[in-house]
C-alpha cells in the first residue's frame, strides 16, 4: 500500500484557504425594512469573504450604516472596522435617537442634542417644514450627492434622503433614510425618530434661505407690505439674510396646524407671535 510523502498531501487548513466563511445575522427593529422579506424578523446565515468587515457585510445586505447604533458580535460590542470570522453571530440595532430621550433632558431647558440637516434633491417639502420648525436645513433640487457628502462631513450635519446609495458614503457619518412619501408624515416620521419636539423652535426661520428671522417694526417694512396686510396686521418678523417679510396670515395658520399635530411640538410653538408665517419678498 502506497503512503503520501513530501508536499503531495494538502493541509488542512490549505484545502480551506479562499473558500467563503459563513456569519449569522439578525437585525432589530425598523433595519428590517431594508432586507429581504425573508431575512425580516429571524436570524439567517449568509456567506461572507475572508477579509469582510461589519460595515462591509451589513451594507452589502442592504442597510446603509448611518441607520445602525449598536453591532453585537458574539455578544460583545463592535465596531464597523471589525473582520467577520467563521460561525460569527452578529446582532445589528438601528439609531437609539429613535427611542425617548426626553426623561435624560429634564435637568436642562433645552437639549443637549443640536440638530442640524441636509437634506437630498427629492425632499423639498420636507426641508421646508423643517424650516418651519426651526431646524438648520440646507437643500438645493439640483443638489449633487457628493456635494450632500461634503456638507454632512464639514457642517457635522445629519443627512435626510430616500436613497439608500448616498447614505453608504464614506464622509456620511449620520443620517436618515426617509420611509414616508408625502411631506408632512415625513416631518412626523423626522420627529418621531430623532425625538425632536423639545428641539423646535416655529417660526424662527426663513423658509426660503434658512437664515433667522427677527421681529421688526411694522414702519420699516411698511413700503413691502400689501395694503390689505398693512390695514390688518401690527406685528412682523424679517429675516436677516433675504429680507423677506413674515406675518400670521392664512398660511401661518395653515403650517400652525400641522404644529399642532405632531406630538410634543405644539408647546414649543407658543412663541412670539411675531414669529410669523406669510411672507412678502424685498
Amino acid at each position: 500500500m502506497r503512503t503520501l510523502t513530501g508536499s503531495s498531501a494538502p493541509r488542512p487548513d490549505e484545502s480551506r484557504q479562499g473558500a467563503p466563511i459563513h456569519a449569522a445575522f439578525r437585525f432589530y427593529e425598523e433595519l428590517n425594512d431594508f432586507l429581504a422579506p425573508e431575512r425580516r424578523g429571524r436570524e439567517f446565515s449568509v456567506p461572507c469573504a475572508r477579509a469582510a468587515t461589519t460595515k462591509h457585510m451589513i451594507e452589502a445586505l442592504g442597510v446603509p450604516h448611518t441607520e445602525v447604533e449598536l453591532i453585537l458580535l458574539n455578544g460583545e460590542s463592535v465596531g464597523f472596522d471589525r473582520l467577520i470570522a467563521d460561525g460569527d453571530r452578529v446582532a445589528v440595532y438601528p439609531a437609539f435617537e429613535a427611542f425617548d430621550v426626553t426623561p435624560l433632558l429634564r435637568l436642562r431647558e433645552q437639549p443637549l442634542r443640536s440638530c442640524r440637516f441636509v437634506a437630498d434633491a427629492h425632499l423639498g417639502g420636507l426641508a421646508h417644514l423643517l424650516r418651519m420648525m426651526g431646524f438648520d436645513t440646507l437643500y438645493d433640487n439640483a443638489i449633487a450627492d457628493h456635494e450632500i457628502e461634503r456638507l454632512a462631513c464639514a457642517d457635522h450635519r445629519i443627512v435626510l434622503t430616500r436613497d439608500r446609495e448616498l447614505l453608504k458614503r464614506r464622509g456620511v457619518t449620520h443620517g436618515m433614510y426617509v420611509r414616508a412619501l408625502r411631506p408632512p408624515m415625513q416631518l412626523r416620521e423626522v420627529f418621531e425618530r430623532l425625538d425632536l419636539a423639545r428641539s423646535a423652535r416655529p417660526f424662527t426661520l426663513c423658509l426660503h434661505c434658512n437664515a433667522r428671522l427677527a421681529p421688526v417694526d411694522k414702519a420699516a417694512v411698511l413700503p413691502q407690505l400689501p395694503p390689505r396686510v398693512a390695514a390688518q396686521f401690527e406685528r412682523f418678523s424679517a429675516c436677516q439674510g433675504c429680507a423677506r417679510v413674515y406675518w400670521e396670515g392664512s398660511h401661518w395658520r395653515r403650517m400652525r396646524g400641522l404644529i399642532d399635530q405632531l406630538p410634543g411640538a405644539a408647546a414649543a410653538a407658543d412663541g412670539p407671535p411675531t414669529q410669523a408665517g406669510q411672507r412678502a419678498s424685498r
